[in-house]
């Protein structure tokens, strides 16, 4: 069941003045790194999104080569599983089909929100999958190289990415979580990474946060801790920007 998202920024105060820069990037740093994510709403028009968000770190390229790149449909992408249709995504983390360390962060900012029903991003948290498992089975997750595939809707425009990692990784204090309900790889007999994918969807279809767009308001979440999916859309106007931040 999708819940309404319980951290939420608003840009104004009550009497409807905009919050100085200062108390806004604030307030923003302490719901993320408590909550997992901020939902920015009531943005401005003359708020630069760009450049809010390099304040977090470098830009990341997308596996297109974009740096902001845009999310919209593409005509005849509907029939896969692909983020540039209409179509509903699974649960998933970003980057894990590629070398090196996945983004850190991931924003989308909404040029142009859906009419009709449909077309939240969702999201949830994965610490809370990683609490149903013991300390054995967390290292067994972290000891284990899985291989891990891409996208149908991708192969389409020639990128085939493919890598191995753990599904979890340590990076100093931080834990990077990666998953991916279509394309891990799980060998044969490995229960714990089978359980981890049916528990966390089961998780995720229950308590995910669903986020509704309007113009302008700005998502960001944790990649290395938070699962994001999409539901399904008719409206092929809707249009959000998308970045991917590094550590």
């Amino acid at each position: 069941m999708a819940r309404s998202p319980d951290s939420v920024l608003s840009c104004v105060d009550m009497n409807g003045t905009g919050l100085a820069d200062g108390v806004l990037r604030y307030s923003f740093r302490q719901l993320l790194g408590n909550n997992g994510f901020v939902h920015v709403v009531d943005v401005p028009e003359a708020f630069d999104h760009v450049a809010f968000l390099k304040e977090m770190g470098e830009f990341q390229p997308t596996s297109t080569g974009t740096l902001v790149g845009d999310v919209k449909p593409e005509r005849g992408m509907d029939d896969v599983n692909h983020g540039q249709n209409r179509g509903a995504l699974t649960p998933h983390t970003e980057g894990y089909e590629f070398d090196g360390t996945p983004p850190r962060y991931l924003a989308l900012w909404c040029v142009n929100p859906p009419a009709g029903q449909g077309g939240e991003t969702t999201i949830f948290d994965g610490h809370r999958i990683l609490a149903e498992f013991t300390e054995d089975e967390r290292a067994h997750l972290r000891d284990t190289v899985y291989r891990w595939g891409s996208t149908e809707g991708l192969a389409r425009h020639g990128v085939r990415p493919t890598a191995e990692h753990p599904v979890l990784e340590e990076r100093g204090d931080d834990l990077i979580l990666r998953f991916s309900t279509n394309y891990l790889a799980v060998p044969d007999g490995d229960e714990v990474a089978r359980r981890l994918l049916d528990r966390g969807n089961e998780l995720f279809a229950g308590s995910h946060i669903a986020v509704r767009y309007r113009r302008r308001d700005l998502l960001v979440w944790d990649n290395w801790r938070m699962l994001h999916s999409r539901n399904a859309f008719e409206d092929p106007q809707r249009h959000l920007k998308r970045v991917q931040i590094a550590a």
